[in-house]
């Protein structure tokens, strides 16, 4: 079996999740981790825009684009 070895940040957000006693709590905290990293995201994207990287015309290449996982047939 697999040994997990955890990173510092990960080993302090689970000392801090032990404080957690409600399923109210975790989902505030979930909440504001996923709000956390779609301000993140929305910043990259928009450097990608500012910097011609994307465009409406990009975007709407992306919507025609069918990335599938390839499958062997058996």
């Amino acid at each position: 079996m697999e040994r997990t070895v955890f990173n510092a940040a990960q080993l302090q957000i689970l000392d801090l999740m032990a404080y957690v006693e409600s399923e109210d709590t975790l989902n505030e905290i979930k909440d504001m981790l996923s709000s956390y990293f779609a301000q993140k995201a929305e910043k990259e994207i928009d450097k990608l825009w500012d910097s011609g990287q994307i465009n409406n015309s990009v975007i709407e290449e992306w919507k025609c684009e069918h990335m599938r996982t390839p499958y062997k047939a058996k």
